[in-house]
Formats: C-alpha cells, structure tokens, sequence
C-alpha cells in the first residue's frame, strides 16, 4: 500500500491566524466592508491585538489595506482562507449528516474540529459524504461550487415575490448562532420556497409564506437570509408594469 504523504510539505497558519483569515473570508463573502473595529468585533479580541495580528499578517504577505483602508486578502491569503473554510464545511456536512447533529452544535464543533483535521482526512471526508457542494446552511464550498447567481437578501424582496432560500448568512452563523436554530425551526431552509405576503418598509419587517404557515421577520433578520427571486415572479411584475404603462 502506498502512502499518502500529501501534507508532508504543508505549512499551515497557526490557529490564530486562521480564525483571522476565516472571518476574513467570511465577511468579504457578504461584501461588508471590512476594518479592523469590526474584526475585533467578530473575534472578540481588542482593537490594539487585532492591529498586531494584522500587522504579522500583513508581513506575512496574507492581508493588505485597499485605497479605502480597508481589509483585503492577498491571492495567498485568499488561498489559506478558501481552505481553512473548505474544511469547516466538510466537517459541517460529516457532523450533520453522518453523525446527525443539529445547525448550531455542528457550528461550533467543526469550529473546533477544522484546525485539527489533516488535508487527508479532509479529502477522504469529502468522497465519502458524496462530494457535497455546500455545508448544510447552503454555503458554497470553496473549490467545489460557488455562490448562486443573482443571490438577494430576503430583506431586498418585495410584496408578491417569490424566492427559494439559497444560503444562510455565515456572519450570522458565530455572531448569533440562536439565528439559526430560530430559521430551522420555521423551515427557513436552504431550498425551501416562499412568497411575500407583506414588505412592511415603515415597520421594517417581512412577513412570508412558507409552506402552509406566515413568518414575520425584522429586516435586520431577513436580511442574513439569502435567496434566488423565481423568474415568474420576475415576469409577472414586469407585465404588471408593461400594463401600468400602457394605461
């Protein structure tokens, strides 16, 4: 039997180092932009260790400040952070669906599990659970798939829309992980299909359809969610303006 020594050559970022690229890569996939009091904030850590970290980082060739002094991945550094996250997908996807664990716990643990697991085991985890493309909250698995074209915030919908939920927001994920047992349990679900029963744009909230039962959420919710608008949705609010035009 010949031995698998693919990660004899691999110098990987210490644990601390990841946690700094992951939330990196995390809040530049929800184009938020990124400075150094949010990351602080993400990392729960002070402002004055963040500019520490952020500067070994930057000698490092990892991080850069961009012309609006924000953050920004290098390609190396986007290279280290696309696997960092690869594998807490991957072991996202073993613990729920291998081992039957829920959302939040699986989170957390393969929060824990991913600086411990070898790009060996990684791989084998991956054939074995049938090359997933995303983790079980629709987020794409970096090398394997992208985000869905067109994604919108539910938050962005309007009254009579219809969408299917693609993805939910990975910021939200370890800022407010009670989001997401609080999605789960109303099937707000990567691949569940809703209309818009009412865009309160005064009140700020968003009452949907989701199969047979009405959920209203805060805008500041909906906005974590994100989702496909169905083309005949689409469609029909475009004849229905064709119709307002020709009146």
């Amino acid at each position: 039997m010949q031995l698998d020594q693919s990660n004899s050559a691999i110098h990987e970022p210490s644990e601390v180092v990841s946690r700094y690229l992951e939330a990196i890569y995390y809040m530049w996939s929800e184009k938020e932009h990124l400075r150094s009091a949010r990351l602080a904030d993400w990392l729960g850590v002070s402002r004055p260790t963040v500019a520490i970290g952020l500067r070994r980082m930057t000698r490092d060739g990892l991080v850069r400040m961009n012309n609006r002094k924000e953050i920004e991945l290098t390609p190396k550094g986007m290279r280290a952070a696309e696997a960092i996250v690869r594998r807490h997908r991957i072991m996202e996807r073993w613990l729920t669906d291998a081992l039957g664990l829920d959302w939040v716990t699986a989170d957390a643990e393969a929060a824990r599990l991913e600086h411990a697991v070898s790009e060996v085991v990684e791989r084998r985890l991956y054939e074995v659970l049938g090359r997933p493309t995303t983790c079980p909250h629709g987020n794409p698995i970096p090398g394997h798939s992208t985000a869905a074209s067109k994604e919108v915030r539910l938050s962005s919908l309007a009254e009579g829309d219809r969408a299917t939920i693609t993805r939910v927001s990975e910021v939200a994920e370890r800022e407010a992980p009670r989001l997401l047992a609080y999605l789960h349990q109303r099937d707000l679900t990567p691949g569940r299909k809703l209309g818009v029963a009412e865009a309160d744009d005064i009140g700020k909230t968003l009452r949907v359809r989701v199969g047979k039962k009405d959920v209203t959420l805060s805008h500041e919710t909906a906005s974590k969610v994100w989702a496909v608008l169905d083309t005949r949705s689409q469609l029909a609010v475009s004849g229905a303006s064709d119709r307002l035009g020709r009146r």
